[in-house]
């Protein structure tokens, strides 16, 4: 193999076989907009025939950027946020950008701890997807670099948030066992020492349902799990069927306690959906491939990681149209699959 002795291109030399200035050529190579699209291609053009190789850490240092973007996700082993983690990925990739992630359920840190935590390693912003987020952690969404928060919107903050309908989500499974003549339904998922962030407003869609058609909330068809892992599925429908309580659907607060349910059921002889009619809530990949197929909310990660990524890029680039907090509300589809298929 031949290797030639000629000197690497410089910036120099592109602007001389472009016949513009370095400065153009600068301009050009660090992204600026207000450059025509003719000389862009005229640039380019000199850039592949001097097979010029773009210093991007040193661009990246003048424009004071690193395209590097943060992600802080609870845990990674819970299958909802390993999906939205490559859902970001990719979202962030389609406009230059790497993702660091961060997991902010640790022992050594609270989760909102994550976000000024997160800036020591040179990113440009973060997506921050916490499990709960009190009013009380508002100031620490106050940092000096863009942050877009997924979840619950908490007022008074200067961070963009992405979001959905979570009450509106619940009340469409909740819903939909009950136009199949389900009227004994269960709930999976209740926080032990109180409704707060995402599982109060579940909670809340579950009993508007039910008021709806008349029905009072029964407390002793709430299963409380701390954490909505499969095991707390497990143990939590246990618990709800030692107690004697009648019930034949569970609405579950994500797909890992309905799965966990669905086996608890099955241990106890239960058959979904003929007995029980299960729903849950995430649309992870392994609700379509249990047995029952799991009815499910789809919460369209694709959409949610399109938006955020969106709204930080903007920030970071200071293409934002304000500077006021932003709020994008993403939408949801009901899953209709085995676990809910047959009438009561």
């Amino acid at each position: 193999m031949a290797w030639s002795n000629r000197p690497a291109a410089t910036m120099q030399d592109v602007a001389a076989r472009a016949g513009v200035s370095v400065k153009t050529v600068s301009n050009v190579l660090s992204g600026y907009e207000h450059v025509s699209a003719k000389m862009r291609t005229r640039v380019m053009a000199a850039v592949d025939e001097l097979s010029y190789e773009i210093n991007i850490a040193a661009r990246n240092l003048r424009v004071g950027r690193t395209h590097v973007i943060g992600l802080a996700i609870p845990e990674l082993s819970q299958a909802y946020f390993a999906e939205l983690a490559d859902a970001v990925i990719r979202a962030a990739g389609q406009r230059g950008y790497t993702v660091l992630i961060e997991q902010t359920v640790r022992e050594d840190s609270t989760e909102i701890s994550a976000v000024s935590n997160m800036r020591k390693h040179s990113i440009d912003g973060l997506i921050y997807s916490p499990l709960t987020l009190a009013p009380a952690d508002v100031t620490q969404l106050n940092v000096d670099f863009p942050v877009v928060v997924l979840g619950e919107r908490v007022h008074g903050s200067q961070a963009d948030h992405v979001t959905m309908s979570n009450a509106a989500a619940t009340r469409a499974a909740t819903t939909h066992v009950l136009e199949l003549g389900r009227r004994r339904i269960a709930v999976l998922g209740v926080q032990p020492d109180g409704p707060v962030g995402t599982a109060a407003s579940r909670l809340q869609g579950y009993e508007d349902a039910l008021t709806s058609y008349g029905i009072e909330p029964d407390p002793k068809l709430f299963a409380a799990a701390s954490l909505w892992h499969r095991r707390n599925g497990v143990e939590a429908t246990e618990r709800l069927i030692a107690t004697g309580a009648t019930f034949d659907a569970i609405v579950c607060f994500n797909d890992a306690l309905a799965l966990g349910a669905l086996r608890a059921l099955k241990h106890n002889g239960l058959r979904v959906p003929e007995d029980v009619s299960v729903v849950g809530f995430d649309d992870i990949e392994d609700s379509s491939y249990s047995t029952p197929s799991l009815s499910t909310i789809s919460p369209r990660r694709d959409e949610i990681a399109q938006e955020a990524v969106a709204l930080l890029v903007e920030r970071i680039e200071g293409t934002a149209p304000s500077t006021a907090a932003r709020e994008v509300v993403t939408g949801f589809a009901l899953i209709v699959r085995e676990s809910t298929l047959v009438p009561f």
